[in-house]
């Protein structure tokens, strides 16, 4: 079998086509092959900003798999991490390329094989995925009236609503959002008193909307820095949170090192962490208690399957990093499968969009919180033909000469 081709994509979700992005867009690519087989990828960058540069790399990495043999999924990543020059710098815009393509040839040679992929990674170790809703302070449901939440009995009402769901776990960010009194809403540094105050009253508004047995993940976003992760860590572990995400940013491991000398709360990060190499410092200094691998982000399955072996070895458990489109959401449910760390299901809250969840053919959600892992061959997902209809597609076929010497 070779590659004959390569398309890559924006995926209209929700906007008027291809063109038109807004605040959310997943990059895709389609892997096609001479025995016409074709696999889905995913390039982590359907938020922020970046992704016209993720775009244009996915279309140069294309070029250097042409007629390989999408079988050789090993070979292919060591190809574009060394033969690329810039595939050996790392970094968001390559490693999500580099996620992009791993995650399509794990579907290509799953749909060879007529394999799921998680038999591809070991086989099942879990079957019955927990899951959590994520995000809840941007509220919770497709028809909402207020998507930033400021009051903490807002916090207390999409609790109740999510538990009625059949969840047992939420996440929030409880100063994301600043409140409404006008006063100056800055989150790094020591924290004023009233930014004090609204983070614990949202989320003492959680807890007893959720009861002593919910269990609530405190996410940062990496917008905090040492000295107010601290300071929130300190204030919010009396309410028995399950683990604090991105407290500060993973460029300094020595800011995780303070701030897990000064709470008991489990520390977790990754989604801004890449490839194995990214990971080894926090491993080596035991600074995750959870790690957060983004599939495509951190090198594609293949990576995020070395990281979690890496992980186990330290002890930590694993929350994969799910916040793209329906295809890395199906690719996460198969390494979840397989991994005996797994931890918890991240499901969030744009998963529930009619724009996100229309956009591909199946969709998979969640019933009483929990996941059954699909068991169709590949990842077991792929676009529409309507939304494929509506995207522009640019298709790598042969290796183009950019220079002559």
């Amino acid at each position: 079998m070779k590659i004959t081709s390569v398309d890559t994509l924006i995926l209209p979700s929700g906007n008027s086509g291809a063109t038109t992005r807004g605040t959310w867009c997943p990059i895709l690519v389609r892997i096609n092959t001479d025995e016409g087989i074709s696999g889905w990828g995913e390039a982590g960058l359907a938020f922020g900003k970046g992704w016209r540069a993720g775009l244009g790399i996915v279309q140069d990495f294309a070029e250097q798999i042409l007629d390989m043999d999408p079988m050789n999924i090993e070979q292919i990543w060591e190809t574009l991490f060394r033969k690329t020059f810039w595939g050996l710098g790392g970094g968001t815009v390559i490693s999500a390329a580099m996620s992009a393509i791993d995650i399509a040839l794990f579907d290509i040679k799953g749909k060879a094989l007529k394999l799921p992929v998680y038999q591809l990674l070991g086989g099942k170790t879990n079957d019955n995925l927990r899951a959590y809703a994520s995000q809840i302070q941007f509220n919770w449901g497709t028809n909402v009236e207020k998507q930033r939440l400021t009051e903490p009995e807002e916090y207390a009402e999409v609790t109740r609503r999510v538990m009625a769901e059949g969840y047992d776990c939420v996440k929030v960010d409880p100063v994301i959002v600043p409140d409404t009194s006008g006063k100056s809403w800055n989150i790094r540094g020591p924290l004023e008193n009233h930014v004090l105050r609204a983070a614990y009253d949202r989320v003492a508004a959680i807890r007893e909307a959720g009861g002593k047995d919910l269990d609530i993940i405190i996410e940062l976003h990496s917008n905090t820095d040492t000295v107010s992760a601290i300071q929130l860590a300190q204030l919010l572990e009396p309410f028995r949170i399950f683990y604090y995400e991105e407290p500060a940013h993973p460029l300094n491991v020595e800011n995780f090192t303070e701030i897990k000398k000064t709470t008991s709360i489990p520390l977790a990060s990754g989604e801004r962490i890449y490839t194995r190499h990214g990971y080894r410092p926090f491993f080596e200094k035991r600074l995750l208690d959870v790690v957060q691998p983004d599939l495509c982000l951190c090198g594609g399955l293949s990576e995020a399957k070395k990281i979690c072996d890496m992980a186990w070895i330290y002890d930590s458990s694993v929350q994969i990093h799910v916040c793209g489109s329906p295809i890395s959401k199906a690719a996460a449910l198969q390494i979840e499968a397989a991994i005996p760390n797994f931890l918890i299901h991240e499901h969030n809250a744009r998963a529930l969009y009619p724009s996100n969840r229309e956009s591909c053919i199946y969709d998979y959600q969640p019933v009483n919180g929990r996941y059954k892992v699909p068991e169709l061959p590949g990842i077991g997902q792929e676009p529409t033909e309507e939304c494929l209809s509506r995207a522009k597609i640019v298709t790598i076929a042969k290796k183009d000469t950019y220079f002559k010497y």
